[in-house]
């Protein structure tokens, strides 16, 4: 059952994190100071909307890599229930869809609880005060990419590079919940 990300205040400051990587390094927001924008994505390995949307990430962040900035993947599910994500699921999933960009482990689900996610995909951007400008879903066709009207991602990250604020309507993102412990 399709699960929709909350509305939630924006402005507020990005939560600090200490998670391990698909390559076995620990990464903390501190690591991404020197991008503009900051996009973190909590997604997972078996869920059928965000494998729809992988790709489009991943080009995405090719995209965008020299314009400073970065995304950042973070699985927060349950592998004992869910064991297809689990941290060796994810470094399997990592390069099969020669992602681009670090995918993190929140073993613990402290921080997916801490920044209210509820599903995956649930992406957050924050501009380079590492403040949230936009929660909201990649674009308005999960299914099917040829049949994408509007690039709500990119057009905020862009609005953003530019100093510009978001002028749009923010649509919640949309995805599988996430499978809490």
């Amino acid at each position: 059952m399709a699960v929709y990300s909350k509305d939630v205040k924006l402005n507020i400051p990005a939560i600090d994190f200490e998670l391990k990587g698909v390559d076995d390094k620990m990464y903390c927001l501190d690591d991404f100071k020197d991008y503009k924008i900051l996009v973190i994505i909590f997604m997972c390995n078996h869920c059928p909307y965000v494998k729809a949307v992988i790709k489009r990430l991943v080009d995405l962040q090719e995209k965008l890599l020299d314009k400073e900035v970065r995304f950042v993947g973070i699985n927060p599910n349950d592998d004992v229930t869910y064991p297809e994500d689990s941290f060796e699921n994810m470094k399997i999933f990592y390069k099969e869809n020669k992602m681009n960009f670090p995918y993190l482990r929140d073993e613990t689900q402290e921080i997916a609880k801490a920044y209210d996610a509820v599903c995956t995909p649930d992406i957050y951007v924050f501009d380079s005060n590492r403040r949230l400008k936009y929660r909201g879903r990649i674009d308005d066709n999960w299914k099917d990419e040829e049949q994408v009207r509007n690039k709500e991602l990119e057009r905020a990250i862009n609005l953003l590079l530019e100093g510009k604020e978001i002028d749009f309507q923010q649509n919640p993102s949309m995805g599988c919940s996430i499978k809490w412990k």
